[in-house]
């Protein structure tokens, strides 16, 4: 059953003294934003249910999560702080004698609610600062970053290896239940690891017969592999075949064990095809997968000289001259930059129902259909420059002083995203998948909107 709030008074608030009740500047300017009663509409539509066991309040977790995406914290860690804080409590809206929500419920929540609701609040937001006229949003600014999943660096090896121990553990679970007790399977985790370490052993001479060597024991492993993977699916026809005799009577968690495995031996079975093309000699793979646990995942490259390849999302970012993020998009794979303008301008005009006056990205977005499509929509001044090799019109196009004045103030969106990553946690999501990573970012963007906005008022 959905709650959104509470608006009884305790004894507490009328026991305690006034100055252990009193929120921070920032905290009270949030809350009087939050109270508006537009954030609860997401809810009403989504979840509004009046069967079962009251939930969260609303306004209680809303607040918790801004909490947490402000002060980067986990989630049992975001638990301990509310509980021992007066004015923490008093913001969250959780009485003295009620209990913090449990962190496990918390992280339920938020993979129920989902990535869609965490746009749509921020979309709310967004236009409750346009109704007060706190953003006029006559230019943009746009670029694009990584957000890197939580997954340790995928060699070929590290991945095979990651794939035995996972189907191994989920098939001694799937044992531990009764299901295919008879089924013969062997646990080779301790020789793989074996080998992986040698790799590292080898990997330490430089040398081209080193590179052959390494390619030797990954066949190794792939063959181990492909033994483990055999030995799993006949566990798993007969785990199926206990489901099936038992009927309804089926336990649930060996459902899902059992479909869990079924996934794990499909990525499995990718991650030892590609690791036979690296062998063969194919070392460029498009669309590959870096981790059995975050499959959406793809390796990127942004051509930075310290972090050449990162492993993750790419994150689109568009912001105003009020220096509010009004707009952004996580992509799975690396598409091209200059494929990214025309969903950025759509969504500015959605939000203030006209294009900027002007706008400025870096030179991955300089096409002339971009160029193009800027003037279509009646954008006074484009900033966009070109790539390769520049005509002379180009250039002196590139060094008028409006032209410069908005790349000058384009460069400003960089620090926006140091700032995202440092302090809002967009440097490395530590939810999975693609779903868990749009969770993320929305939530860091929000929070990071709800202290702006907050420090205009």
């Amino acid at each position: 059953m959905l709650v959104l709030k509470d608006g009884q008074i305790t004894i507490w608030e009328q026991i305690l003294p006034k100055e252990v009740q009193v929120l921070s500047e920032e905290l009270q300017k949030v809350d009087k934003i939050l109270d508006d009663l537009r954030f609860f509409k997401p809810y009403l539509e989504r979840f509004n249910t009046k069967m079962g066991r009251p939930t969260v309040k609303v306004e209680t977790y809303i607040r918790m999560m801004y909490l947490k995406y402000r002060y980067q914290l986990g989630y049992e860690t975001l638990v301990k702080e509310v509980s021992d804080s007066i004015s923490w409590r008093k913001f969250c809206r959780i009485d003295l004698d009620k209990t913090v929500p449990h962190s496990t419920t918390l992280i339920k929540l938020s993979k129920k609610y989902g990535p869609e609701l965490i746009e749509e609040l921020n979309r709310l937001l967004l236009e409750k600062a346009r109704d007060q006229k706190l953003i006029r949003g006559r230019k943009l600014r746009i670029d694009t970053t990584v957000v890197e999943s939580n997954i340790h660096h995928p060699t070929d090896a590290r991945l095979l290896q990651d794939s035995i121990k996972v189907i191994t553990r989920t098939v001694k679970k799937i044992k531990e239940t009764g299901a295919a007790i008879r089924t013969k399977f062997h646990d080779r985790n301790r020789s793989v690891k074996k080998r992986v370490l040698n790799i590292s052993k080898v990997a330490r001479r430089r040398t081209g017969e080193a590179v052959k060597e390494i390619d030797k024991i990954t066949s190794k492993i792939i063959s181990v592999a492909e033994t483990v993977i055999e030995e799993a699916a006949v566990v798993l026809k007969n785990a199926y075949h206990k489901l099936w005799r038992d009927g309804e009577k089926a336990s649930r968690s060996t459902k899902q064990l059992v479909e869990k495995l079924a996934e794990q031996l499909q990525v499995a079975q990718i991650i030892i095809d590609q690791s036979k093309q690296v062998v063969s000699g194919n070392r460029t793979i498009p669309d590959r997968i870096v981790s059995i646990h975050d499959t959406d995942a793809r390796p990127i490259k942004k051509g930075k000289p310290k972090n050449p390849t990162e492993f993750g999302y790419k994150v689109l970012i568009q912001e105003t001259e009020d220096n509010v993020i009004t707009g952004y998009e996580v992509y799975r794979g690396n598409p091209s930059d200059d494929t990214l303008l025309s969903d950025s301008i759509e969504k500015h005009q959605e939000l203030f129902g006209k294009a900027p006056w002007g706008i400025a990205a870096d030179r991955g977005f300089g096409t002339k259909d971009n160029e193009d499509l800027c003037m279509q929509k009646g954008i006074k001044r484009v900033s966009l420059p070109k790539k390769g090799k520049l005509s002379n019109k180009q250039k002196t196009k590139e060094r008028q002083p409006a032209f410069r004045r908005l790349q000058n103030w384009r460069a400003g969106i960089e620090a926006r995203i140091s700032l995202l990553k440092r302090k809002y946690g967009l440097g490395r999501s530590l939810s999975r998948g693609y779903q868990g990573t749009k969770t993320w970012v929305g939530g860091g963007i929000f929070a990071y909107n709800l202290q702006k906005i907050a420090s205009m008022i």
